[in-house]
C-alpha cells in the first residue's frame, strides 16, 4: 500500500549521485532522475549555439572579403577603360593639332616663297635699272636675307613636326 508519503518519496531525487540518475531506497531500487541530468544538455546547446554563431560570423566575413575583392577588380577594370578612352581622345586631339599646324606652316611657306619671288624680281629690275642706286639694292638684299632666314626657320619647324 502506498500512502501519500510514499508516493511523494518516489518522485524525490537522490542527492549525491553524479550520473544524474540515482536509486531511491524507499521506492524499492527504482531509478530516479536528478536535477543534474539537464546540465549537459544545456552545455551542449550553448556550445552548439556558439559554433553556429561562429560559423555565421566567419561566413559573413568571408562573404564580405569576396565581395570587396570582386568590387576592387570591377573598379580596376572601369578605371582602365576610362583611362584608355581618355588617352585615345588626347591622342586624337594631338594628331588634329599637328595636322592643323602642318597646314598652317605650309601656307606660311607658300606666302614667304611668293614674297621671295617678288623681291627677287624687284632685285633683278633694280639691278638692271641703275647702278647708282646701290642703297636701294642694299635694302632689298637685306630684306631678302631676312625673308630667307624666316623661310629656313619654317622649314626646320616643319621637319621637326614630321
Amino acid at each position: 500500500m502506498n500512502t501519500e508519503l510514499e508516493t511523494n518519496s518516489t518522485q524525490l531525487p537522490v542527492r549525491g549521485s553524479r550520473s544524474g540518475i540515482g536509486t531511491d531506497p524507499d521506492t524499492g531500487g527504482q531509478q530516479v532522475r536528478t536535477g543534474k541530468a539537464g546540465k549537459p544538455k544545456q552545455v551542449r546547446t550553448y556550445v552548439l549555439l556558439v559554433l553556429v554563431w561562429s560559423l555565421l560570423v566567419g561566413g559573413g566575413i568571408y562573404g564580405a572579403k569576396l565581395y570587396s575583392d570582386q568590387l576592387q577588380q570591377q573598379l580596376k577594370a572601369d578605371i582602365a577603360a576610362q583611362t584608355e578612352l581618355q588617352l585615345a581622345a588626347i591622342q586624337e586631339d594631338y594628331q588634329k593639332q599637328i595636322t592643323e599646324l602642318r597646314a598652317s606652316i605650309q601656307d606660311d611657306m607658300k606666302q614667304l616663297q611668293s614674297k621671295i619671288d617678288s623681291v627677287n624680281e624687284l632685285l633683278a629690275f633694280t639691278k638692271d635699272s641703275a647702278s647708282s642706286k646701290t642703297d636701294n639694292s642694299n635694302q632689298l638684299y637685306t630684306q631678302l636675307a631676312e625673308v630667307t632666314k624666316k623661310l629656313e626657320e619654317l622649314k626646320k619647324q616643319l621637319d621637326a613636326l614630321q
